[in-house]
Protein backbone atom coordinates (compact mmCIF):
# COMPACT_ATOMS: atom_id res chain seq x y z
CA UNK A 1 0.00 0.00 0.00
CA UNK A 2 2.78 2.22 0.74
CA UNK A 3 4.45 1.60 -2.21
CA UNK A 4 1.29 2.48 -4.43
CA UNK A 5 1.05 5.62 -2.04
CA UNK A 6 4.77 6.45 -3.20
CA UNK A 7 3.76 5.64 -6.44
CA UNK A 8 0.22 8.16 -6.85
CA UNK A 9 2.29 11.07 -4.78
CA UNK A 10 5.16 11.06 -7.67
CA UNK A 11 2.55 10.96 -10.06
CA UNK A 12 0.84 14.34 -8.72
CA UNK A 13 4.36 15.93 -8.13
CA UNK A 14 5.32 15.29 -12.08
CA UNK A 15 1.68 15.99 -13.50
CA UNK A 16 0.03 18.66 -11.65
CA UNK A 17 3.61 20.77 -9.89
CA UNK A 18 3.17 19.79 -6.69
CA UNK A 19 5.46 19.05 -4.53
CA UNK A 20 5.86 16.14 -2.30
CA UNK A 21 6.44 17.06 0.62
CA UNK A 22 3.45 19.04 0.16
CA UNK A 23 0.94 15.95 -0.55
CA UNK A 24 2.59 13.95 2.53
CA UNK A 25 1.82 17.04 4.74
CA UNK A 26 -1.81 17.03 3.66
CA UNK A 27 -1.60 13.54 4.44
CA UNK A 28 -0.64 14.52 8.12
CA UNK A 29 -3.81 16.49 8.54
CA UNK A 30 -6.17 14.26 6.95
CA UNK A 31 -5.14 11.93 9.35
CA UNK A 32 -5.12 14.50 12.60
CA UNK A 33 -8.82 15.21 10.93
CA UNK A 34 -9.76 11.81 10.82
CA UNK A 35 -8.49 11.26 14.31
CA UNK A 36 -10.04 14.39 15.79
CA UNK A 37 -13.62 12.75 14.19
CA UNK A 38 -13.14 9.10 15.72
CA UNK A 39 -11.63 10.68 19.33
CA UNK A 40 -13.47 13.82 19.57
CA UNK A 41 -10.02 15.70 20.02
CA UNK A 42 -6.41 14.93 18.57
CA UNK A 43 -4.36 17.69 20.98
CA UNK A 44 -2.02 15.46 21.64
CA UNK A 45 -1.97 13.22 18.76
CA UNK A 46 0.84 13.07 16.29
CA UNK A 47 1.42 11.34 12.66
CA UNK A 48 4.66 10.66 11.63
CA UNK A 49 5.54 9.65 7.66
CA UNK A 50 8.78 8.68 6.54
CA UNK A 51 9.37 10.82 3.29
CA UNK A 52 11.23 8.22 1.12
CA UNK A 53 8.67 5.30 2.38
CA UNK A 54 6.05 6.91 2.43
CA UNK A 55 5.36 4.55 5.98
CA UNK A 56 3.26 6.37 8.15
CA UNK A 57 2.57 6.01 12.38
CA UNK A 58 -0.13 7.33 14.38
CA UNK A 59 0.56 7.71 17.80
CA UNK A 60 -0.70 9.63 20.92
CA UNK A 61 1.06 10.54 23.75
CA UNK A 62 -0.34 9.59 27.12
CA UNK A 63 1.07 10.67 30.57
CA UNK A 64 1.26 7.58 32.72
CA UNK A 65 -0.96 7.77 36.20
CA UNK A 66 -1.90 5.36 38.96
CA UNK A 67 -5.36 6.50 38.17
CA UNK A 68 -6.95 7.29 34.89
CA UNK A 69 -9.14 9.85 34.43
CA UNK A 70 -8.95 11.08 30.87
CA UNK A 71 -8.23 7.39 28.73
CA UNK A 72 -7.23 9.83 25.45
CA UNK A 73 -4.87 11.60 27.38
CA UNK A 74 -3.60 9.25 30.18
CA UNK A 75 -2.76 5.51 30.51
CA UNK A 76 -2.55 3.61 33.34
CA UNK A 77 0.71 2.48 35.32
CA UNK A 78 0.04 -1.28 35.21
CA UNK A 79 -0.99 -1.34 31.07
CA UNK A 80 2.60 1.26 30.34
CA UNK A 81 4.24 -1.66 32.19
CA UNK A 82 2.71 -4.39 30.34
CA UNK A 83 4.48 -1.96 26.88
CA UNK A 84 7.77 -1.52 28.72
CA UNK A 85 8.84 -2.41 32.85
CA UNK A 86 11.02 1.05 32.60
CA UNK A 87 7.47 3.37 32.71
CA UNK A 88 6.75 5.06 35.55
CA UNK A 89 4.13 7.42 36.87
CA UNK A 90 4.33 10.75 35.14
CA UNK A 91 6.11 9.22 31.95
CA UNK A 92 4.95 10.15 28.70
CA UNK A 93 4.67 7.41 26.54
CA UNK A 94 3.39 6.88 22.90
CA UNK A 95 0.78 4.92 22.29
CA UNK A 96 0.08 3.58 19.01
CA UNK A 97 -3.66 4.33 17.30
CA UNK A 98 -4.66 1.82 14.49
CA UNK A 99 -6.12 4.11 11.88
CA UNK A 100 -7.91 1.41 10.08
CA UNK A 101 -10.38 1.34 12.70
CA UNK A 102 -11.57 4.77 12.38
CA UNK A 103 -15.28 4.91 10.31
CA UNK A 104 -16.66 5.50 7.35
CA UNK A 105 -17.24 9.63 8.15
CA UNK A 106 -14.12 9.98 9.60
CA UNK A 107 -12.17 8.14 6.41
CA UNK A 108 -14.16 10.27 4.55
CA UNK A 109 -13.25 13.58 5.91
CA UNK A 110 -10.32 12.96 5.84
CA UNK A 111 -10.00 11.95 1.88
CA UNK A 112 -11.90 14.90 1.66
CA UNK A 113 -8.67 17.05 3.52
CA UNK A 114 -6.52 15.39 1.13
CA UNK A 115 -8.95 16.53 -2.15
CA UNK A 116 -9.35 19.80 -1.53
CA UNK A 117 -5.28 20.56 -0.33
CA UNK A 118 -4.64 18.84 -3.86
CA UNK A 119 -6.80 21.27 -5.70
CA UNK A 120 -5.89 24.30 -3.97
CA UNK A 121 -1.96 23.76 -4.48
CA UNK A 122 -2.96 22.76 -8.29
CA UNK A 123 -4.53 26.06 -8.23
CA UNK A 124 -1.61 27.86 -6.64
CA UNK A 125 0.98 26.08 -8.96
CA UNK A 126 -0.94 26.67 -12.50
CA UNK A 127 -1.79 30.66 -11.21
CA UNK A 128 2.30 30.75 -10.41
CA UNK A 129 3.11 28.99 -13.84
CA UNK A 130 1.02 32.24 -16.38
CA UNK A 131 1.44 34.57 -13.99
CA UNK A 132 5.29 34.64 -14.91
CA UNK A 133 4.01 34.58 -18.23
CA UNK A 134 2.15 37.92 -17.72
CA UNK A 135 3.28 40.55 -20.52
CA UNK A 136 4.60 37.60 -22.31
CA UNK A 137 3.44 36.34 -26.24
CA UNK A 138 2.07 32.78 -26.06
CA UNK A 139 0.43 30.62 -28.60
CA UNK A 140 -3.26 29.48 -28.11
CA UNK A 141 -5.82 26.93 -30.06
CA UNK A 142 -9.47 28.83 -30.62
CA UNK A 143 -11.84 26.72 -28.94
CA UNK A 144 -15.37 28.65 -29.58
CA UNK A 145 -16.82 31.88 -29.55
CA UNK A 146 -18.83 33.10 -26.03
CA UNK A 147 -20.78 35.92 -27.46
CA UNK A 148 -18.35 38.50 -28.98
CA UNK A 149 -15.66 37.31 -27.18
CA UNK A 150 -13.26 33.98 -27.95
CA UNK A 151 -12.23 31.20 -25.50
CA UNK A 152 -8.48 30.43 -26.31
CA UNK A 153 -7.05 26.96 -24.97
CA UNK A 154 -3.44 27.46 -23.75
CA UNK A 155 -2.76 23.86 -22.76
CA UNK A 156 -4.32 23.37 -18.90
CA UNK A 157 -5.67 26.40 -18.74
CA UNK A 158 -8.20 28.06 -20.94
CA UNK A 159 -7.69 32.37 -21.27
CA UNK A 160 -10.76 34.92 -22.76
CA UNK A 161 -10.07 37.10 -25.44
CA UNK A 162 -12.52 40.20 -25.21
CA UNK A 163 -14.20 41.79 -27.81
CA UNK A 164 -12.19 44.62 -26.65
CA UNK A 165 -8.99 43.49 -27.25
CA UNK A 166 -9.71 41.93 -30.55
CA UNK A 167 -8.27 43.35 -34.10
CA UNK A 168 -11.71 44.63 -35.81
CA UNK A 169 -12.99 42.43 -38.29
CA UNK A 170 -10.89 39.66 -37.90
CA UNK A 171 -12.33 36.66 -37.66
CA UNK A 172 -11.32 33.26 -35.79
CA UNK A 173 -12.29 29.58 -36.65
CA UNK A 174 -12.11 26.38 -34.19
CA UNK A 175 -8.92 24.83 -33.68
CA UNK A 176 -6.86 27.66 -35.33
CA UNK A 177 -3.46 28.52 -33.64
CA UNK A 178 -2.82 32.27 -32.76
CA UNK A 179 -0.52 34.37 -30.84
CA UNK A 180 -1.68 36.16 -27.89
CA UNK A 181 -0.46 38.65 -25.18
CA UNK A 182 -1.19 38.02 -22.01
CA UNK A 183 -2.60 40.96 -20.37
CA UNK A 184 -3.64 40.08 -17.02
CA UNK A 185 -3.67 37.13 -14.74
CA UNK A 186 -6.11 36.96 -11.53
CA UNK A 187 -6.07 34.26 -9.08
CA UNK A 188 -9.81 32.85 -8.45
CA UNK A 189 -11.19 29.79 -6.50
CA UNK A 190 -11.88 28.40 -9.85
CA UNK A 191 -8.11 28.55 -10.95
CA UNK A 192 -6.49 31.71 -12.87
CA UNK A 193 -8.33 33.84 -15.33
CA UNK A 194 -6.01 34.76 -17.96
CA UNK A 195 -7.19 37.68 -20.02
CA UNK A 196 -5.46 38.04 -23.70
CA UNK A 197 -5.29 41.01 -26.09
CA UNK A 198 -4.37 40.99 -29.80
CA UNK A 199 -4.15 44.81 -29.87
CA UNK A 200 -1.41 45.54 -27.65
CA UNK A 201 1.58 47.42 -28.97
CA UNK A 202 3.94 44.70 -26.64
CA UNK A 203 2.89 42.19 -28.94
CA UNK A 204 4.59 43.46 -32.17
CA UNK A 205 7.46 43.92 -30.00
CA UNK A 206 7.42 40.29 -28.05
CA UNK A 207 7.28 38.79 -31.51
CA UNK A 208 9.92 40.85 -32.68
CA UNK A 209 11.81 39.53 -29.65
CA UNK A 210 11.08 36.08 -30.77
CA UNK A 211 11.53 36.86 -34.54
CA UNK A 212 14.56 38.46 -35.01
CA UNK A 213 18.09 37.69 -32.58
CA UNK A 214 19.32 40.80 -32.30
CA UNK A 215 16.26 41.98 -30.77
CA UNK A 216 16.28 39.52 -27.81
CA UNK A 217 19.82 39.55 -27.05
CA UNK A 218 19.83 43.37 -26.96
CA UNK A 219 22.04 44.27 -29.82
CA UNK A 220 19.17 45.74 -31.66
CA UNK A 221 16.60 47.70 -29.00
CA UNK A 222 13.23 49.10 -29.80
CA UNK A 223 12.72 52.23 -27.86
CA UNK A 224 9.27 53.08 -28.87
CA UNK A 225 6.14 51.46 -30.36
CA UNK A 226 2.76 53.28 -32.13
CA UNK A 227 0.07 50.86 -33.58
CA UNK A 228 -3.26 51.48 -34.69
CA UNK A 229 -4.44 47.53 -34.55
CA UNK A 230 -5.15 45.72 -37.75
CA UNK A 231 -3.89 48.61 -40.02
CA UNK A 232 -0.25 49.82 -39.54
CA UNK A 233 2.22 49.79 -36.64
CA UNK A 234 5.21 52.05 -36.51
CA UNK A 235 8.82 51.07 -34.35
CA UNK A 236 11.75 52.44 -34.04
CA UNK A 237 14.59 50.71 -33.42
CA UNK A 238 18.38 50.97 -32.40
CA UNK A 239 21.64 49.78 -32.52
CA UNK A 240 23.94 49.18 -29.40
CA UNK A 241 26.52 47.67 -31.90
CA UNK A 242 27.91 50.21 -34.43
CA UNK A 243 28.34 47.10 -36.76
CA UNK A 244 24.48 45.79 -36.93
CA UNK A 245 22.29 47.78 -38.79
CA UNK A 246 19.03 47.79 -36.77
CA UNK A 247 16.51 48.38 -39.27
CA UNK A 248 18.45 45.69 -41.88
CA UNK A 249 18.22 42.79 -38.66
CA UNK A 250 14.41 43.25 -38.26
CA UNK A 251 13.68 43.18 -42.17
CA UNK A 252 15.48 40.57 -42.33
CA UNK A 253 16.84 38.74 -45.94
CA UNK A 254 14.21 39.65 -48.67
CA UNK A 255 12.33 40.74 -46.00
CA UNK A 256 11.71 36.93 -44.27
CA UNK A 257 11.45 38.59 -40.73
CA UNK A 258 9.09 41.17 -40.76
CA UNK A 259 7.06 39.29 -43.33
CA UNK A 260 6.67 36.81 -40.65
CA UNK A 261 5.21 38.99 -38.03
CA UNK A 262 3.34 40.49 -40.85
CA UNK A 263 1.76 37.02 -41.38
CA UNK A 264 1.32 36.65 -37.79
CA UNK A 265 -0.61 40.00 -37.13
CA UNK A 266 -2.85 39.16 -40.79
CA UNK A 267 -1.13 41.62 -43.24
CA UNK A 268 -1.12 44.49 -40.66
CA UNK A 269 1.87 47.22 -42.45
CA UNK A 270 4.97 47.28 -40.22
CA UNK A 271 7.07 50.29 -40.45
CA UNK A 272 10.34 50.07 -39.21
CA UNK A 273 12.73 53.91 -38.61
CA UNK A 274 16.10 54.56 -37.29
CA UNK A 275 15.52 55.99 -33.60
CA UNK A 276 17.81 59.20 -33.33
CA UNK A 277 18.33 61.24 -29.61
CA UNK A 278 18.10 64.73 -32.28
CA UNK A 279 13.93 64.62 -32.17
CA UNK A 280 14.11 66.18 -35.39
CA UNK A 281 15.78 63.95 -36.89
CA UNK A 282 13.34 61.16 -35.13
CA UNK A 283 10.56 63.35 -36.36
CA UNK A 284 11.34 62.72 -40.03
CA UNK A 285 12.58 59.38 -39.77
CA UNK A 286 8.72 58.73 -38.43
CA UNK A 287 7.28 60.44 -40.63
CA UNK A 288 8.76 58.06 -43.14
CA UNK A 289 7.97 57.37 -46.50
CA UNK A 290 7.43 60.87 -46.93
CA UNK A 291 10.45 63.46 -47.45
CA UNK A 292 10.70 66.42 -45.28
CA UNK A 293 12.34 69.86 -46.02
CA UNK A 294 13.08 70.97 -42.36
CA UNK A 295 12.07 69.94 -38.53
CA UNK A 296 11.87 72.34 -35.90
CA UNK A 297 11.15 71.02 -32.56
CA UNK A 298 10.98 72.29 -29.12
CA UNK A 299 11.94 69.75 -26.66
CA UNK A 300 10.25 71.87 -24.11
CA UNK A 301 6.87 72.09 -25.21
CA UNK A 302 7.50 68.71 -27.29
CA UNK A 303 6.09 70.55 -30.13
CA UNK A 304 7.46 70.24 -33.92
CA UNK A 305 7.03 72.42 -37.05
CA UNK A 306 7.51 70.67 -40.01
CA UNK A 307 7.55 71.65 -43.62
CA UNK A 308 6.97 69.24 -46.27
CA UNK A 309 7.29 69.81 -50.10
CA UNK A 310 3.67 70.03 -51.79
CA UNK A 311 3.48 67.14 -53.66
CA UNK A 312 4.20 65.01 -50.18
CA UNK A 313 1.65 66.33 -48.35
CA UNK A 314 -1.14 64.00 -48.50
CA UNK A 315 1.22 61.38 -48.02
CA UNK A 316 3.51 62.74 -44.75
CA UNK A 317 -0.63 62.66 -43.37
CA UNK A 318 -1.58 59.61 -44.91
CA UNK A 319 -5.04 58.19 -45.08
CA UNK A 320 -7.31 59.78 -42.35
CA UNK A 321 -4.35 61.57 -40.66
CA UNK A 322 -2.91 57.67 -39.77
CA UNK A 323 0.68 58.56 -41.01
CA UNK A 324 1.15 61.66 -38.84
CA UNK A 325 -0.93 60.36 -35.95
CA UNK A 326 1.27 57.87 -35.72
CA UNK A 327 4.08 60.15 -36.01
CA UNK A 328 2.89 61.67 -32.83
CA UNK A 329 2.45 58.77 -30.95
CA UNK A 330 5.59 57.10 -31.94
CA UNK A 331 7.95 60.30 -31.07
CA UNK A 332 5.64 62.09 -28.43
CA UNK A 333 5.75 65.47 -29.99
CA UNK A 334 2.22 67.24 -31.24
CA UNK A 335 3.20 67.66 -35.01
CA UNK A 336 1.88 70.62 -37.09
CA UNK A 337 2.77 69.68 -40.89
CA UNK A 338 2.82 72.54 -43.42
CA UNK A 339 3.54 72.09 -46.76
CA UNK A 340 6.02 74.39 -48.91
CA UNK A 341 3.24 76.60 -50.35
CA UNK A 342 1.57 77.20 -47.04
CA UNK A 343 4.77 77.50 -45.52
CA UNK A 344 5.89 80.59 -47.31
CA UNK A 345 2.62 81.89 -47.63
CA UNK A 346 2.58 82.30 -43.63
CA UNK A 347 5.86 83.38 -43.26
CA UNK A 348 7.22 80.48 -41.11
CA UNK A 349 10.75 80.65 -43.33
CA UNK A 350 11.53 83.85 -42.28
CA UNK A 351 10.26 83.78 -38.56
CA UNK A 352 11.84 80.45 -37.68
CA UNK A 353 14.97 82.23 -39.69
CA UNK A 354 15.58 79.16 -42.48
CA UNK A 355 16.85 79.98 -45.45
CA UNK A 356 15.47 77.32 -48.18
CA UNK A 357 17.22 79.21 -51.44
CA UNK A 358 19.67 76.15 -51.45
CA UNK A 359 17.19 73.40 -51.11
CA UNK A 360 18.17 72.73 -47.48
CA UNK A 361 16.59 74.45 -44.41
CA UNK A 362 18.71 72.36 -42.46
CA UNK A 363 17.16 71.24 -38.13
CA UNK A 364 16.96 73.84 -35.62
CA UNK A 365 15.36 73.65 -32.08
CA UNK A 366 12.95 77.04 -31.78
CA UNK A 367 11.89 77.79 -27.99
CA UNK A 368 9.58 81.05 -28.96
CA UNK A 369 6.37 79.20 -28.39
CA UNK A 370 4.02 76.10 -30.53
CA UNK A 371 1.67 76.29 -33.01
CA UNK A 372 -1.44 75.61 -34.05
CA UNK A 373 -2.48 71.67 -33.66
CA UNK A 374 -4.02 71.17 -36.83
CA UNK A 375 -2.95 69.17 -40.12
CA UNK A 376 -3.71 70.96 -43.30
CA UNK A 377 -4.00 69.11 -46.22
CA UNK A 378 -3.66 71.46 -49.74
CA UNK A 379 -2.60 68.79 -52.12
CA UNK A 380 -0.23 70.57 -54.82
CA UNK A 381 -2.20 73.64 -55.40
CA UNK A 382 -2.46 73.95 -51.34
CA UNK A 383 -6.19 74.64 -52.37
CA UNK A 384 -7.95 71.49 -50.52
CA UNK A 385 -8.68 71.66 -46.97
CA UNK A 386 -8.35 69.00 -44.44
CA UNK A 387 -7.47 69.06 -40.58
CA UNK A 388 -7.73 67.16 -37.53
CA UNK A 389 -7.09 68.11 -34.07
CA UNK A 390 -4.93 66.60 -31.54
CA UNK A 391 -5.28 66.46 -27.94
CA UNK A 392 -2.01 66.66 -25.58
CA UNK A 393 -2.32 63.00 -23.79
CA UNK A 394 -3.63 61.48 -26.35
CA UNK A 395 -4.05 57.97 -24.95
CA UNK A 396 -3.25 55.04 -26.99
CA UNK A 397 -5.49 51.86 -27.06
CA UNK A 398 -2.69 49.81 -25.38
CA UNK A 399 -2.98 49.49 -21.77
CA UNK A 400 0.28 51.26 -20.62
CA UNK A 401 1.20 53.57 -23.83
CA UNK A 402 0.03 57.30 -23.34
CA UNK A 403 1.48 59.21 -26.16
CA UNK A 404 1.59 62.85 -26.32
CA UNK A 405 1.17 64.18 -29.29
Amino acid sequence: MNKELLEALNILEKENNISKDTLLEAIENSLLTACKNHFGKADNIKVSINRDTCDFNVFAEKEVVETVEDPLLQISLAEAKMADPKYDVGDIIHYPIDSKKFGRIATQNAKNVILQKIREEGRKSLFNDWYCQEREVVTGIVQRYLGRNVSINLGKVDAILNETEMVKGEMFKPTERIKVFVLEVKDTPKGPRISVSRTHPDLVKRLFESEVAEVKDGTVEIKAIAREAGSRTKIAVKSNDSNVDPVGACVGLNGARVNSIVNELRGEKIDIINWDDNPAYLIENALSPAKVICVVADEESKEAQVIVPDYQLSLAIGKEGQNARLAARLTGYKIDIKSETQARELGLFEELGLDYQDGNAGYEDYGNGGYGNEYQEGGDSGTQDYQEEYQNGCQDDGLDGNYQE
